[in-house]
């Protein structure tokens, strides 16, 4: 599975869970239909593929003692660089095999998630952590289970023309349904488009009504942002979707909010209000057809509204994404 992948994504950072879900027990998870095993020790936590070189068994199923991970079958214990230093059935006198050694992923936990990436990070951290800067309070949301293609959720959170029927009478009304032209810019590394006016009868769950300012980002091929800003004052928050593909059909998706309004309010009003925006979202992208986005523009009818979603769509083409593709 990994060679089929383009560099583009093996060179990303994925959120595979949530920092409260790892405790002293391996977990497993999936990206790209590859199982995953994470597990925390003194010294941090750590990614492994799910499988023990011996006899194919999880190394998910064992358990994690002395910062060592112990196979669950044969007792094999593997340190936390996948080195394996003991296996109890072989005679103390002889050498572990140089072979016994599990296949290991770069891993590190930030903002309250455990990310992963597969190849050779392309940079330390997730492109977007430079505007999680300590001005903003930062807000964590999900983790969403979505029966849908990965692309397909980013792309409908860059489309700005489902807000006033999807989300009605939250983030938009039907009655003043018309998107102005826009630009979409790209720059090393990044999408963005101009911003964009979307009148909202209650932009975040506070139950204001304004005319908003959007700007769409994308960072990669599962990384996007959406930037809401008040005309009339200061307030302004970045909301990062960030989707980890699981399989081709199902991915599992995290959000995190940065507002520089409100910091003392309880995230529980903002939380609740992402809940229900993403049960909105869930009926659409769970039952779009095809399946997996098509990459052809030919296969479906596009307007200028649209140009976030065409020019995503020409980068997946040109990064040479195929996973979640059609």
């Amino acid at each position: 599975m990994t060679a089929d992948l383009s560099p583009a994504l093996l060179e990303q950072w994925y959120p595979a869970l949530l920092s409260s879900e790892l405790h002293d027990k391996p977990v497993s998870t999936m990206l790209f239909g590859k199982q995953i095993v994470l597990f925390r020790t003194s010294k941090g936590v750590h990614a492994f593929k799910d499988l023990c070189i011996h006899r194919g068994v999880p190394l998910s199923l064992g358990r994690v003692e002395n910062d060592e991970l112990v196979c669950a079958y044969h007792g094999w214990r593997y340190n936390g660089c996948g080195d394996c230093v003991k296996i109890p059935s072989l005679p103390v006198e002889r050498a572990i095999p140089d072979k016994a050694k599990a296949s290991t992923y770069s891993c590190i936990e930030r903002f309250g998630l455990i990310w992963i990436c597969i190849g050779s990070p392309k940079d330390s951290v997730p492109a977007f952590f430079p505007y999680l800067n300590e001005e903003l309070k930062v807000v964590l949301m999900g983790p969403y289970e979505l029966a849908a293609a990965g692309p397909r959720i980013v792309e409908n959170f860059l489309d700005v023309s489902h807000l006033m029927f999807v989300h009605e009478g939250l983030l938009g009304d039907s009655r003043f349904p018309e998107i102005r032209d826009y630009r979409v810019n790209e720059e090393v590394g990044l999408l963005r488009t101009d911003e964009i006016v979307v009148f909202q009868p209650d932009a975040d769950g506070r139950g204001t009504s304004m005319n908003s300012h959007y700007v769409y980002e994308v960072y990669g091929p599962f990384t996007a942002a959406l930037i809401k800003r008040n005309p009339d004052n200061d307030e302004m928050f970045h909301l990062f979707l960030m989707v980890l593909p699981m399989t081709e059909q199902k991915s599992r998706a995290f959000m995190l909010k940065a507002r520089n309004y409100d910091k003392e309010a309880p995230d529980d009003a903002f939380i609740a209000f992402q809940d229900t925006l993403i049960e909105q979202d869930r009926v659409m992208v769970e039952n779009q057809k095809p399946e997996l986005l098509p990459l052809d523009l030919q296969m479906e009818l596009h307007l200028k509204c649209d140009r976030m979603s065409i020019a995503y769509r020409q980068s997946l083409k040109d990064w040479g994404v195929t996973f979640g593709t059609a």
